[in-house]
């Protein structure tokens, strides 16, 4: 994961009504603390007549105290604006938990990224619900945690699983093609926290077995699509979504091989734009930052 700095810095996400003059507040709010600029992008939704900005600066020399730039800038600026931020420091590791259950590729991708130091990120722990993916955790010496799920025991394990994601200090949750729909009691644990990978080009082919459903439907194209997770099935904020040409000739069989590379690389590319902090959620869609 490219760093736009070497220094440390914050990071501003935010959105709030249309109006002139936010970009100039902003900008003046870093500029007069002695911050330095060095990440600055908008984008005005003119249907819904909504503003969204990120900006990132330097701290080193800035005047106020890292625990008190929200109160601040909340005072100063937020309130007036009636704006909605969350505001980062790149010094603060995230700290993830992968989710998979049988499945190697998204799983194996994810983690050779992390061991290459492609992104600046702690890997405490991967969850399943079957032992089959202990080997790979081994590989990277990540503990692997087997919680068995039957309709009986889920919500049981998902509370177990919940408790050892607050013990780790987990911060949000990769589901690497794990195959088990979350309960909203788990989803409002990490809300706009919990990426999806979903081996179809949403919103076509919902659910299970999208890669039969396309072959059935003779389609032309396959894709694979990132989300965050929401109580609606394969229905969160879109982050990343990528296809491949298919044709007459392609079995179920080559779909799924044609599209496991799909999976691998959407699942990471939303994944890195979580990391960089470059998404922002509004209503069910999301700006994505360059």
């Amino acid at each position: 994961m490219p760093q736009s700095s070497t220094k440390d810095s914050a990071i501003l996400l935010l959105h709030c009504p249309d109006k002139q003059g936010i970009l100039a507040a902003v900008t003046e709010f870093i500029n007069i603390n002695k911050g330095n600029i060095i990440y600055l992008d908008q984008h005005v939704d003119f249907v819904e007549k909504e503003f969204f900005m990120r900006v990132e600066w330097e701290i080193e020399g800035f005047l106020i105290p890292q625990e008190k730039i929200s109160e601040y800038f909340y005072t100063l600026l937020g309130k007036k604006y009636g704006m909605n931020f969350r505001l980062y420091f790149n010094a603060n590791k995230p700290r993830m938990a992968i989710f998979v259950s049988k499945m190697s590729h998204c799983l194996f991708d994810l983690l050779s990224r992390y061991a290459a130091n492609d992104w600046d990120v702690e890997i405490p722990l991967i969850i399943s619900n079957h032992p089959d993916m202990e080997h790979v955790a081994s590989k990277f010496d990540i503990p692997y945690y087997y919680f068995p799920i039957t309709k009986e025991t889920k919500q049981e394990q998902e509370a177990t699983e919940i408790a050892l994601l607050k013990e780790h200090k987990i911060e949000f949750v990769v589901l690497a093609r794990y195959m088990q729909v979350l309960t909203a009691e788990f989803i409002a644990q990490y809300p706009q926290n919990i990426i999806n990978i979903h081996h179809s080009f949403l919103p076509a082919f919902v659910g299970a077995k999208p890669y039969h459903a396309a072959y059935e439907r003779g389609v032309k194209i396959i894709g694979a699509t990132s989300h965050y997770v929401t109580s609606e099935l394969d229905a969160g904020p879109i982050i990343e979504q990528e296809v491949a040409k298919i044709s007459h000739k392609d079995t179920v069989e080559m779909l799924i091989h044609k599209g496991q590379d799909l999976e691998k690389i959407v699942l990471s590319r939303g994944v890195e734009k979580h990391l960089e902090r470059k998404v922002l959620v509004y209503k069910n869609k999301t700006i994505v930052f360059s």
